[in-house]
């Protein structure tokens, strides 16, 4: 090894045992003000849970400022003391608070693409500060690890589970693809027309381009759906870790692994719980157990149809792009 490289390893240990520290007290300043928005929605009465058309008061306002408090606290001792085991495991626990307030995120996200207003956005705005807190306390309880290297692996496709899991994540998506575009097309499903469906979209205050979308007979839902598959896929395949021709000056340059798992992990989080819960709700009601309410639809069997045909793609396709995340994780990591 020669002098220069025995320097830059000195550097870049040194740079390493300080990251602890220097990503700690980025997360301390979110849990700040993360407090301090909780405490501020408590005194102002602002509800952060949402309850249908009815957005009543609840506790969460200070479940909020309990997480803000113990984040900070925790990362104070992590600059005072370093990264001890004991603080570790507090981390996670909070990022796993973090993480399940986020919950149902993209929901919202989708709703704004489309152009609708969120219900409430107090909750949009805490769900939003919650999972830039749980990147940042996951990245806290991982800080004291050393890298595996800087070596490449070369691009490669998942293992063959992780592909069965994605195919069966894409086909689920084809009844609610269907579905969705036998209404664009102004036909009847579940006893509701096309037209029926678009004055619901309309009085829901979807956007121009969305209904401009469904009047030419294309879903934005459905639409997503697709973009939904490009991205499992793009998760399992090497082409997924490459740009592509089409992308000009970085093709053939690596895509950063952050670039699809930004997405995949959000989208993981949201869809996967959602779903799975969402199933479990639509079996009782199915069972007699619960009561299935018929919203804009004729009657609640109708209801009941389309709910299970949507929950059952959010929760196979979550679970599959969770499997597909993970795999692509532990497949782009730095070789040792």
């Amino acid at each position: 090894m020669t002098g220069d490289e025995r320097t830059l390893n000195a550097l870049r240990s040194a740079w390493w045992q300080r990251w602890p520290r220097r990503v700690a007290w980025v997360t301390m300043l979110w849990a700040v003000l993360y407090a301090g928005f909780g405490l501020a929605c408590v005194l102002s009465g602002t509800s952060l849970l949402y309850h249908g058309g009815d957005s009543g008061a609840s506790g969460l306002g200070w479940a909020v400022v309990a997480v803000g408090v113990l984040t900070t606290s925790v990362c104070g001792a992590v600059v005072l003391y370093g990264l001890r085991p004991g603080l570790r495991v507090m981390l996670w626990v909070a990022c796993g608070l973090a993480g399940i307030t986020a919950f149902s995120l993209l929901m919202d996200v989708i709703t704004l693409m489309l152009g609708q207003g969120v219900d409430s956005w107090a909750s949009a705005a805490n769900k939003a500060l919650a999972a830039v807190g749980a990147a940042l306390l996951a990245a806290t309880a991982r800080s004291g690890r050393r890298p595996a290297g800087t070596a490449v692996r070369a691009p490669s496709a998942a293992p063959q589970f992780v592909q069965v899991a994605a195919w069966a994540g894409s086909l689920a998506f084809v009844p609610y693809a269907a579905m969705k575009l036998v209404w664009a097309s102004g036909e009847t499903f579940a006893g509701i027309t096309g037209e029926e469906m678009l004055a619901v979209s309309e009085r829901n205050g979807a956007s121009g381009l969305f209904l401009t979308l469904e009047s030419w007979g294309l879903d934005p839902t459905a639409l997503l759906a697709v973009l939904g598959v490009f991205l499992l896929w793009g998760l399992v395949r090497p082409w997924g870790q490459v740009f592509p021709r089409w992308t000009l000056f970085l093709h053939g340059r690596r895509v950063p692994r952050w670039l699809p798992l930004a997405p995949a992990l959000l989208g993981a989080a949201t869809l996967a719980p959602y779903g799975v819960v969402g199933v479990g709700y639509l079996a009782l009601a199915t069972a007699g157990v619960v009561t299935m309410r018929r919203g804009d639809f004729h009657s609640s069997g109708d209801a009941l149809l389309v709910s299970w045909i949507g929950m059952v793609a959010f929760a196979v396709y979550g679970i599959a792009l969770t499997i597909a995340a993970r795999s692509y994780w532990l497949r782009t990591r730095p070789a040792t």
